[in-house]
């Protein structure tokens, strides 16, 4: 972690990013970011590296894909649903314990990180420094960790008011509001492959749910009244626009800041934020929840891998875009009957196999006709990225040392 965000070389030059791009020249709290590798005094004229340049190092509607940052993309991607899709089966097995303690046992992963990151930053900056980032830029982190939290709480709510076929198909709204918002005020223009590409995708998990269907998989034990399906639905819909505005925001902010500092300053608050909504919806459930090694195993296991994808997602953001990320995710439900045939002794339908390649195909299609870079240039940062921060999976990085991304 501790050089993530920073590049080896002689005569590097380090400058603050500021958080907001309107900062009118003033000085803000500075983060050790480089800017530059080598002197642009002395350095020749041609040595300087454009967009254009690296973009045009590559040409076809398949540049992309000749990339090892497509591979890493599409990989990462997988891991992220691999990860989400572990920590649900954690949270299966604790429920089978006797323990549903959701708001509570995602406390422990926000703990974790704020250990990590939290600590890291105060190194970097040092106390006066993180306190001025938190008085000038805490606002923007609060709101952050606010959507998370509640992104988390409204879609496990949703589960204990309607199907889990309805609660998942509502869960695609997250997909729709990181688009809306994107190219609304992030200025992000997406290409008629890339719609293509998320139709795909939603019609590979429609087999999913179809095969569900068929099987019986989604049908609920109890009978669910209509007035609690509308409150699960409505439920699921609250969660899925949170996780959206959330996603948007976190790339935005890993686009200017170090990922140590965001990841850091979204635990901090999320920690508050989190315990606060423990403390009040959790605690007639964790007096009768169950507590035994088993429990313990299971709550260790849901917080690392929780951590990892936390820990993983910025990265994401930064070699692709919230929407990407988001599709990525669709492919969990395949990972989790995968899971479920070892832990839970389920059978997997002749239809999932259909479902996985069909939005993979579609992860495909959504990289056709792209550059290069692929999604990592972000229209907010400038033409060359010169308004981004210069770290690990930023276009930005790839500009300054003219060297892959990663």
């Amino acid at each position: 972690m501790a050089n993530q965000d920073g590049t080896g070389g002689a005569a590097e030059h380090y400058a603050p990013e500021p958080l907001s791009p309107s900062h009118g020249g003033k000085s803000t709290h500075h983060a050790p970011e480089v800017v530059a590798i080598n002197d642009e005094a002395s350095a020749p004229e041609d040595a300087v590296t454009t967009v254009d340049q690296l973009e045009a190092s590559k040409k076809g509607r398949f540049a992309y894909f000749k990339t090892r940052d497509f591979y890493i993309v599409l990989v990462l991607g997988q891991i992220l649903a691999l990860c989400i899709t572990s920590t649900n089966t954690f949270s299966s097995l604790l429920v089978a314990q006797g323990t549903s303690i959701p708001a509570f046992q995602t406390l422990f992963n926000y703990v974790l990180l704020n250990i990590v990151y939290t600590s890291f930053t105060f190194y970097r900056y040092g106390f006066k420094r993180w306190c001025r980032l938190v008085l000038k830029d805490g606002w923007k982190y609060i709101i952050l960790a606010f959507l998370d939290v509640q992104g988390n709480y409204f879609t496990v709510l949703a589960y204990r008011y309607t199907t889990i076929l309805s609660a998942q198909l509502i869960n695609f709204f997250a997909i729709v509001t990181v688009v809306i918002i994107s190219f609304c005020f992030l200025h992000v223009r997406y290409h008629i492959t890339q719609i293509v590409g998320i139709l795909i995708c939603i019609g590979g998990v429609g087999i999913l749910f179809a095969s569900d269907h068929i099987t019986g998989a989604t049908s609920p034990e109890n009978p669910i009244s209509k007035g609690d399906q509308v409150k699960g639905d409505l439920f699921a819909l609250l969660g899925a626009f949170c996780y959206g505005l959330s996603n948007v925001a976190e790339e935005f902010l890993v686009s200017k800041r170090p990922l140590y500092e965001v990841v850091g300053q979204l635990a901090f608050w999320a920690m508050i934020w989190n315990g606060a909504q423990a403390g009040i919806f959790d605690k007639a459930s964790f007096r009768t929840a169950t507590w035994n090694g088993k429990v313990g195993g299971y709550l260790v296991g849901y917080t690392l891998i929780l951590s990892m994808f936390y820990s993983l997602a910025p990265v994401m953001f930064r070699l692709s875009s919230a929407a990407f990320f988001n599709v990525s995710l669709l492919t969990g439900n395949f990972w989790g009957v995968c899971i479920g045939v070892k832990v839970f002794h389920l059978t997997i339908h002749w239809m999932y196999p259909i479902a996985f390649v069909c939005i993979i195909g579609g992860l495909l299609v959504y990289f056709t006709g792209k550059k290069v870079l692929g999604e990592a240039t972000k229209p907010w940062l400038g033409r060359n990225q010169e308004g981004g921060v210069t770290g690990v999976g930023t276009a930005r990085r790839r500009v300054v040392r003219g060297a892959t991304v990663v």
